[in-house]
């Protein structure tokens, strides 16, 4: 059931909006968990055991620690200082031994089904490196939906109760809930419980402005999923198909539309998901900030998939910049080193674990994990030459935030981010390398319009995702403006703003990229 289909926003979105909006307060929270695994089970059948069994294990983990921080608080009353910093110490201990095994089983559950046919690949690899014949299984398994997000969501949970932000909810339900709400399942945002859990149990009245504001948000989802994304795909699945017809400027051209493809599906799907919560008083983390106008690698990424840069963030870059180890190193680095390469040498070692993890995130393959270092090695760069950049303006007198500067900026960060995807939308890295190749040494410009009208998509098609293209950087650039959208059309006279409504649905009606001619086009972030 996907996030576009009728019967998701029609006739079960529709009826969970209907049953929720009757319900008594108390129980509001139920329904939306009963939806939600209705709606995993719809989708993955039978794999929603592995839901269940990691909501157990979190759930398990984190009502053991609230027992031992209870046991603590009663067993430390009346002891002399040396027997309280030995029982805190010792009770420290069993806490870490708790999330140490909450996290890894959870972990490995993902690691067995995503990634035991890599290992196996590899090893089998190896092994024919050094002329060992290696006899292994062939696995792969059927991935229950939304593992990747959920998982990293319910790791993240047990490990802010292991380190005290909150306190572990007794209440078994409200945990599934938390973990399966059926918005968020397939594609995120990844949440956060304490921004979360209060929103999701509350249970809210009907509020005509609130559900308002939703519809327009989901009606703009489908607006960049099925008018742009999915007729961009089009083009895009040829070429990528068959790169060595085509010259460089399609291939070129196919990159282009792939970053469009991927940034208008993705960011689509978040407006529908974030204003399905919103159907129900449930506010999401945003995923999105208007990614091309970043003017560095850097800030892209702090725009693009937010809410799993966040979480690496402080689950894996403080954890591993913050370890003894790393302390060391980062003090021997300072007495060694200048201050400036004493500072950075230790936060490089945690950003490669960081980019490491993006990139093994994204799939099981080497190219995904190419993927994630070809971010890291760009930041490397930039962040090493900081030095020499800054020198070199200072001599020139040139002001770094001059408006020509940050438009060259942009259009730099734009040209690496679209070598990024490509990347990414590739079958194999040999094949990027080849289309990159072939952009440089045979671009074939003058047969550029011939050639791109030969891949699929016709004249119409092209002026109807140039338009998209349009609205959605209009709407973007006055965002980044400080203009609040949705807004500033509620303060228009009534008719006027329900005309731009209507328009908008008839766009997505009239224009979207489906019936003969188009095939559905899955999410694609929705496979991770």
């Amino acid at each position: 059931m996907s996030y576009t289909s009728y019967s998701y926003l029609l006739l079960f979105l529709g009826s969970v909006f209907l049953c929720y909006t009757l319900s008594p307060k108390k129980y509001k929270w139920v329904v939306l968990l009963v939806s939600s695994y209705i709606f995993y089970m719809i989708n993955s059948g039978k794999l929603a055991v592995f839901l269940v069994i990691t909501t157990a294990a979190v759930y398990f983990a984190g009502v053991f620690i609230n027992r031992i921080n209870d046991g603590f608080a009663l067993a430390k009353k009346g002891l002399e200082k040396e027997d309280r910093k030995k029982l805190k110490a010792n009770i420290a201990w069993q806490k870490k031994a708790v999330v140490v095994s909450a996290v890894l089983f959870v972990f490995g559950i993902l690691l067995v089904l995503k990634y035991s046919g890599f290992f196996l690949h590899t090893a089998k690899f190896l092994a024919h490196l050094v002329h060992i014949r290696a006899h292994l299984p062939k696995l792969k398994f059927i991935l229950p939906l939304g593992i990747s997000y959920y998982t990293l969501q319910a790791a993240g949970y047990i490990i802010d109760v292991y380190r005290g932000k909150y306190r572990a909810t007794e209440n078994f339900g409200k945990l599934a809930l938390f973990l399966s709400f059926f918005p968020q399942i397939v594609e995120g945002p990844i949440g956060r419980y304490d921004l979360l859990a209060d929103n999701l149990y509350e249970g809210h009245s009907f509020d005509y402005d609130r559900t308002a504001f939703a519809l327009q948000r989901i009606v703009w989802g489908l607006f960049k999923k099925m008018v742009i994304a999915d007729r961009a795909n089009i083009l895009v699945s040829e070429v990528f198909g068959s790169a060595g017809k085509y010259s460089g400027s399609v291939i070129l051209l196919a990159g282009v539309l792939y970053t469009l493809q991927i940034y208008a599906e993705f960011s689509g799907c978040m407006d529908i998901v974030i204003g399905s919560g919103q159907l129900f008083g449930v506010t999401m983390s945003e995923n999105f900030c208007r990614p091309f106008f970043s003017k560095s690698v850097n800030e892209f990424w702090r725009r693009w998939h937010i809410t799993l840069g966040a979480w690496l963030k402080d689950y894996v870059f403080y954890s591993v910049s913050l370890s003894k180890p790393f302390m060391k190193l980062s003090r021997f680095a300072k007495e060694h080193l200048n201050e400036f390469l004493g500072s950075l040498v230790p936060a490089s070692f945690a950003l490669f674990f960081t980019w490491f993890g993006i990139g093994f995130w994204h799939g099981a393959g080497w190219k995904y994990i190419i993927y994630g270092l070809y971010y890291y090695i760009i930041m490397m760069l930039g962040m090493y030459a900081e030095p020499l950049i800054a020198k070199f303006f200072s001599a020139l007198k040139i002001k770094r935030e001059s408006a020509p500067l940050n438009i060259f900026r942009i259009f730099r960060t734009l040209i690496l981010v679209i070598g990024g995807m490509m990347l990414f939308r590739a079958d194999t890295v040999c094949d990027w390398i080849f289309m990159l190749k072939r952009i440089v040494t045979d671009f074939g410009g003058g047969t550029f319009l011939k050639d791109a009208l030969l891949c699929g998509m016709d004249k119409a098609d092209f002026l109807i995702t140039a338009i998209g293209a349009a609205v959605i950087f209009t709407v973007s650039l006055l965002q980044e403006k400080g203009i609040e959208i949705r807004e500033s059309i509620a303060q228009w006279a009534l008719p006027v703003r329900w005309a731009v409504y209507l328009a908008l649905v008839l766009a997505v009606i009239i224009f979207g990229a489906y019936g003969i001619g188009y095939e559905a086009v899955d999410f694609i972030y929705g496979q991770f």
